[in-house]
Formats: structure tokens, C-alpha cells, sequence
């Protein structure tokens, strides 16, 4: 059974995985807000099952899933890419904003999740894959509720990826940096950091990586050779120098 359903696939990184996952053969369900882009992704795929849904609902999420599972006879994969991010200085972005992001990056992540759980145990070889940041290696300025919400991803997927071994679920996350696409390039701040790193990295690259990610047993998985070598520092050198370093990617 090859059954995959993303959240936040109307555009982005979730669009990509689509189309990648979709020309490969397997049967893939797509969940997001924006039903104009998803009804347009869908009739690229050539009918793809799609249904519109915010992922905050957790009732709606449970019948989301229901229903692909049903339509698709099954669910092998749960791909949680929904998520939002606001840059700024933590003071000027209103609270309503901060609850947001956490209300999508980390809630809805764990109302797809307990939702798809039922059919995942069911399934053979089965995944939750989450879309974790770089973000989450080291709390970064202009990004702090971002990336406090995937610490919260990151924590999560851990312990899960664990405590499932039991109902034989893996749970692994993506790492990426900076990625080109409309949440990072539609920014009205301009994060310090965006600038110092560069944006090296296409929505393409991690759909690849969310392949590869199938059959690998890691649970996190650093994309890209710059942050590769991030964490490689970070496991080498003290702490302080990572702080040091993201103080310096962060100046104005």
C-alpha cells in the first residue's frame, strides 16, 4: 500500500511532495486551507483526492483522515507540513500571531497525528513524517515563536519515534534551512539571519528529502551540506560557540 497524506499541500514544500510522490505512483491525499490552490494542485495530479481543512480543527482533521483513508483504503504515510512562520522582533508581533504559530505548527501537527494513528497501525512499514526547521538546533532571534514550535516538533517526533516502536510506527522529522518558497520570500521582516545564510535550498530539494526519508531509520534528517555542518559543530564544539554563532548570523 502506497498511500501518503500531506497537510499544507496547496503550495510549497507539501506541493512538491505531492508531485513527486504522485509521479512515483503512490496515492496521495491533499489537506490545506486554500481550497482554490488545492482544487488546481489536484486537477494537475489528475484528480487527487483533496479535501480543504485547518488543521487547528481537531474534529475536522479526525474526519479528514477518515475519509482519505477510506477513499484510498488505507494510510501508510502522514506527512504534517502545515505551518506558518512570522518574522520580526519578538515585541512587535501581536500575541494573537505568536498563538497562531503554535496553534498550526505544533496542534495541528498532534491533531493529524493522533487522527492518522488508528490506520498507521494498520499499515505496513508505516511513517509520520514532520516538518521540522534548523530553527529547532538553537532558539534563533527575529524567529523566536517559529522556532520555539519546532523545538516543540522536535521534542515531539523524539519521544514518539520511541514510544511507537511498539505499534511498529516510525516518526522522523525534516531539517531544513531556509527554503525558497512564498513563507519565507513573502516576509514583510527581513531576518538578519535569511541574508547572512542564504536561501540555497527549493521546495524540490526537501520533497526529495521527505523521499529518502522512507527508508531511512534516522530520526532527524539535516538537509543540505551547510546545515549538515552545523550540527556536526555542535556536537563538537561547546555550546557557546553555537551561541556565539547565532548571535553573529542575527545582528543587524
Amino acid at each position: 500500500m502506497k498511500t501518503i497524506l500531506i497537510t499544507g499541500a496547496a503550495s510549497g514544500i507539501g506541493a512538491a511532495t505531492a508531485r513527486l510522490f504522485h509521479q512515483r505512483g503512490w496515492q496521495t491525499g491533499l489537506l490545506d486551507i486554500n481550497a482554490e490552490a488545492l482544487a488546481e494542485l489536484s486537477a494537475e495530479l489528475g484528480g487527487a483526492w483533496h479535501q480543504t481543512l485547518d488543521v487547528r480543527d481537531g474534529a475536522a482533521a479526525s474526519r479528514a483522515v477518515d475519509a482519505f483513508a477510506a477513499h484510498a483504503g488505507g494510510l501508510r504515510v502522514l506527512f504534517n507540513c502545515a505551518g506558518i512562520l512570522r518574522t520580526g522582533y519578538f515585541e512587535d508581533i501581536p500575541g494573537e500571531a505568536h498563538a497562531q504559530i503554535f496553534a498550526i505548527n505544533v496542534q495541528g501537527l498532534i491533531n493529524m497525528t493522533q487522527a492518522a494513528f488508528p490506520y498507521l497501525r494498520q499499515a505496513q512499514k508505516p511513517l509520520v513524517l514532520n516538518m521540522s526547521s534548523a530553527s529547532a538546533l538553537y532558539g534563533v532571534p527575529h524567529l523566536a515563536s517559529y522556532s520555539a514550535s519546532k523545538f516543540a516538533v522536535r521534542g515531539l517526533t523524539e519521544a514518539l519515534d520511541i514510544e511507537w516502536r511498539r505499534h511498529g510506527i516510525r516518526v522522523c522529522d525534516l531539517m531544513p534551512p531556509f527554503v525558497n518558497t512564498p513563507m519565507v520570500s513573502e516576509q514583510a521582516f527581513r531576518a538578519p539571519v535569511v541574508d547572512k545564510l542564504g536561501v540555497h535550498l527549493s521546495a524540490g530539494d526537501i520533497a526529495e528529502a521527505a523521499w529518502r526519508a522512507l527508508d531511512s531509520t534516522a530520526v532527524h534528517h539535516p538537509i543540505g551540506l551547510q546545515f549538515s555542518g552545523t550540527m556536526l559543530l555542535e556536537k563538537l564544539t561547546p555550546r557557546a560557540f553555537t551561541r556565539r554563532l547565532m548571535a553573529f548570523l542575527s545582528k543587524d
